[in-house]
């Protein structure tokens, strides 16, 4: 990581160093629940769900006995819920068969339950068990691109690519870090770069602006 990035870092770092994830947890089960609900959604939208959904079926247990229909309609709120419905029944099923109804800390193994893939298992490895991962949505695709951290056509290459430029032990801090600043200010349409705190140090800041 050259001189430059790590500037932006400690600078995006002082802007959002303190929100986190911005999904609502206790435990690693309900993170994976939450993350899953996440897909194609908002965190304000799932954190409306989940307290309920918690409430009623607070561990894979309870969560594998319930029908597709009841819970498509405790998460009808939120985008692809039939889906989402049939997914986390089975990932429920899954952790109590195989794991007693404990989420396993492995990558390869989160990746093993129905609707979990490598963003969503690299987010429940960072935030439920702090082991580094760089989880790439599609905020951390456009920002750290735009910042000068990666370049690569796909997600996986960008995550090879912050993983390789980025410090091990920055890795679960900067994803959060990258996130809020691609909610917040450097959106994909209409980047809101004269309120950048790291406008003077983007490398597209200039084209952005002549854009408009």
């Amino acid at each position: 990581m050259d001189e430059r990035q790590s500037k932006v870092l400690e600078i995006l770092n002082d802007h959002y160093g303190e929100i986190g994830s911005g999904l609502n947890f206790h435990n690693p089960f309900e993170l994976l629940v939450a993350t899953i609900l996440s897909a194609q959604s908002t965190d304000v939208r799932v954190n409306m769900v989940t307290p309920g959904l918690f409430k009623k079926f607070p561990t894979p247990f309870e969560m594998s006995k319930v029908t597709e229909e009841e819970l498509a309609n405790e998460i009808n709120s939120i985008g692809l819920y039939r889906n989402k419905s049939k997914s986390i029944i089975k990932a429920s099923k899954m952790l109590v068969e195989k794991y007693n109804g404990e989420v396993p800390s492995e990558r390869a193994l989160l990746q093993e339950l129905p609707g979990v893939g490598r963003k969503t298992a690299n987010v429940v490895l960072c935030n439920a068990f702090h082991i580094p991962a760089f989880a790439v949505d599609t905020h951390v695709f456009r920002v750290s691109q735009r910042l000068g951290f990666a370049n690569h056509k796909t997600v996986e290459g960008v995550e090879q690519q912050l993983m390789a430029t980025i410090p091990k032990e920055l890795w679960c801090d900067s994803h959060h870090l990258f996130i809020w600043h691609g909610r917040k200010i450097c959106k994909a349409q209409r980047p809101l770069c004269e309120n950048c705190c790291v406008k003077n140090l983007c490398p597209a800041a200039d084209a952005i602006d002549n854009s408009k």
